[in-house]
């Protein structure tokens, strides 16, 4: 055994809230897959500063950060790589020699899931949202030679987002006359429990050939059902959400995670969830 798992590998969800949360049944199945002492435990986060004080102290491996703490997580950390520092958000961190460094493979998650349906240059993509998951959809859309639209409710947010990435902003109200190739819901709008919920009216959904939504609980939301009813193709946030953790897993781990095995534990729990026969 290499010196780097002689001790057991911790591991913590940081966020609030995160009952709904599969990010420890996956990793956990991941970690007893491989044979690899440690756990993954989750916190629901009330002292922020507090939770990642006891990630350097208790030497845990890393961490997951969910919402609301994507962008206030980098304030307490000591470094950032390129990646998190031009997104502007954390969803992962990494404890090395004492430091705890933030990166980010959300946008890697999504461009994986979407690689699998769609090739991605020069396509024009409507992304809601201008929370941490947007931005790095928009990372990895731009890398990817995307076109990415930026449309938000709140349309100072939204709109000096696309700013900083350069690229347009629409107000939601206007959703009904955009077209584009796809469409990705980065909201946790129609997120459990709050399931009869849709960012955006049916009625626009006709207009986008693709609709994706980074939420995976449920694994078909409201708004992907009416984008099928509409005629478009779908993309759940499953396979956003189980890449995402492999790139973390990765990284905490320097081992090639057993993705498929980690897919079909969260793809059980979901359909145990949510009453199906499994």
């Amino acid at each position: 055994m290499t010196d780097q798992f002689r001790s057991p590998i911790l591991l913590a969800l940081i966020g609030h809230p995160i009952g709904h949360s599969l990010s420890p049944l996956m990793h956990s199945a991941a970690l007893k897959l491989l044979r690899l002492a440690g756990r993954y435990e989750a916190w629901d986060v009330s002292d922020l500063k507090q939770a990642v004080e006891k990630l350097r102290r208790e030497g845990y491996r890393g961490a997951s950060v969910t919402i609301p703490f994507k962008r206030d997580v980098m304030a307490f950390l000591d470094d950032l790589d390129d990646q998190a520092r031009r997104i502007g958000a954390v969803n992962t961190v990494i404890h090395r020699e004492g430091r705890l460094q933030g990166t980010n493979t959300d946008w890697e998650g999504l461009l994986r899931a979407l690689r699998k349906v769609t090739d991605l240059f020069g396509k024009r993509i409507v992304v809601l949202g201008a929370g941490g998951t947007a931005r790095a959809a928009l990372y990895g859309l731009l890398a990817e030679g995307g076109v990415p639209v930026v449309v938000n409710r709140t349309e100072k947010q939204g709109r000096g987002l696309a700013e900083e990435f350069g690229c347009p902003f629409y107000p939601l109200a206007e959703i009904g006359d955009l077209a584009g190739d796809i469409l990705i819901n980065a909201t946790p709008v129609g997120m459990v429990p709050e399931i009869d919920f849709s960012p955006v009216p049916a009625a626009a959904l006709r207009r986008f050939r693709l609709v994706a939504d980074v939420i995976y609980n449920p694994m078909k939301t409201r708004l992907l059902r009416e984008a099928e009813e509409a005629g478009c193709a779908v993309l759940s946030g499953m396979d956003m959400f189980v890449e995402q953790g492999a790139a973390q897993f990765r990284l905490w781990t320097g081992l090639e995670p057993p993705v498929d095995r980690m897919r079909q534990v969260v793809k059980q729990e979901l359909e145990r969830r949510e009453g199906k026969q499994v």
